[in-house]
């Protein structure tokens, strides 16, 4: 094997190549084509995918995970039956997995597959027998109920004894997300009110993690883009710092406040991409509302509507690629719908691939091992820095229109 030492002194034997002279041989390969018709793709948002890129120079690596770290190995406890998806979600722990996302009726996510009942505590006692909460981070995917179940959490919380601020838990409070997925809102001011109730009592406990969650996946599963899906969770953002400001919450405590979950699918760099865009995003939203930049809790979930009923063993390659996206990007949580899932309840060999799906990634391929490995990577700070502007502008726009829920 040549030396890593010797690679400069091997290169230097042969004549520097330019881009024009790359351009030149493409040229009279593609004998009069048109260049850009033949060879540049664009995405959905219109950003133009070139077939090569210069190594960007000077580029840094975005803050995300600690470096090494690996990201949150999450599964979905959505069985119907609470005492089942106890059984799920004892089994998923004990078989790698590292975090939890409970998904109940009405909830966004109940879309993407199968879901829970939790209408009283006795329900979410019998869900979460056996499970340490105060060893793993949770989610609550509970759409209009949120606070509903929320509250109740809180309550078992104290009951069992623990230390709340051992915990966390993303309590997933989102009347906006329930707004956009539904299409129905009784009134903002009053949906509002209640969701501030909630996160003020959340707050008042003292339970780690956040409240309030910006759910990006509405929109990706509605067909939008990633501009769309970013510039939405912006908006959804401000829109609740706001509220929690007016309702005597320091605006540094509401920031703390929320996480956001995001889409990813088996387009591998555009995935990378926005899951890198997200972080800059932030950083740039808590900047220009004179905050200091905070770490983001960041879930991502693999796409549901990239999912196929006809041949379902494709999901297997669908969702690897697009956890790698997620893993190499920087999120901090991933969920990975089961292969089977959009063909009915998953069995537990499903439900254990998804879950092996991330292991081997992590302790086989050591994903998580390099910090931003992206950074650099000239394609993929062009579409990293694209989608941002693109996002921006689109946040802009929705902001002068009157924020996200006139938008909506």
């Amino acid at each position: 094997m040549t030396p890593t030492s010797a690679l400069p002194a091997l290169a230097s034997e042969f004549p520097p190549a330019t881009e024009a002279q790359w351009r030149a041989a493409v040229d009279a390969v593609l004998k009069g084509k048109p260049f850009d018709k033949t060879l540049v793709n664009r995405t959905s948002d219109g950003i133009a995918i070139q077939p090569l890129y210069p190594r960007k120079a000077g580029a840094s690596a975005l803050a995300g995970r600690a470096p090494g770290q690996p990201w949150t190995v999450s599964q979905r406890a959505d069985h119907p039956d609470p005492k089942a998806a106890n059984e799920q979600a004892l089994e998923d722990l004990s078989g790698g997995a590292s975090g939890l996302v409970v998904v109940t009726r009405g909830a966004i996510g109940d879309r993407r597959g199968d879901s829970t009942v939790v209408d009283g505590l006795a329900d979410l006692d019998a869900l979460l027998a056996g499970v340490m909460l105060d060893l793993i981070p949770l989610r609550i995917d509970a759409g209009t109920s949120a606070g509903h179940v929320a509250a109740m959490l809180a309550a078992k919380v104290a009951s069992d004894g623990l230390d709340p601020k051992g915990l966390s838990i993303a309590f997933g409070i989102d009347p906006i997300g329930a707004f956009a997925r539904r299409g129905t809102l009784e009134s903002w001011d009053g949906a509002s009110a209640k969701a501030c109730d909630a996160v003020l009592a959340l707050h008042r406990s003292g339970i780690g993690g956040t409240q309030l969650t910006a759910d990006g996946r509405v929109i990706h599963d509605a067909g939008g883009s990633e501009a769309q899906e970013l510039a939405y969770v912006l908006g959804t953002a401000v829109q609740y710092w706001r509220m929690l400001e007016a309702a005597g919450l320091p605006l540094a405590e509401a920031a703390r406040s929320l996480s956001v979950v995001l889409a990813v699918d088996a387009d591998q760099f555009l995935s990378t991409a926005k899951i890198r865009a997200i972080r800059k995003l932030w950083a740039r939203l808590e900047v220009a509302c004179g905050l200091e930049p905070a770490h983001l809790d960041l879930h991502a979930e693999t796409a549901w509507r990239m999912v196929t009923k006809v041949d379902p063993a494709v999901n297997w390659l669908r969702t690897t690629t697009a956890v790698f996206a997620a893993g190499v990007g920087g999120a901090d949580h991933v969920v990975v719908e089961p292969w089977t899932a959009a063909i009915g309840l998953p069995d537990a060999f499903a439900r254990r691939v998804a879950r092996n799906t991330q292991l081997i990634l992590i302790e086989e391929s050591n994903l998580h091992r390099v910090a931003d490995p992206a950074a650099g990577s000239g394609g993929m700070e062009a579409l990293t820095d694209e989608l941002c502007r693109r996002a921006w502008a689109l946040f802009q726009e929705w902001e002068k229109a009157g924020g996200i829920v006139a938008a909506l």
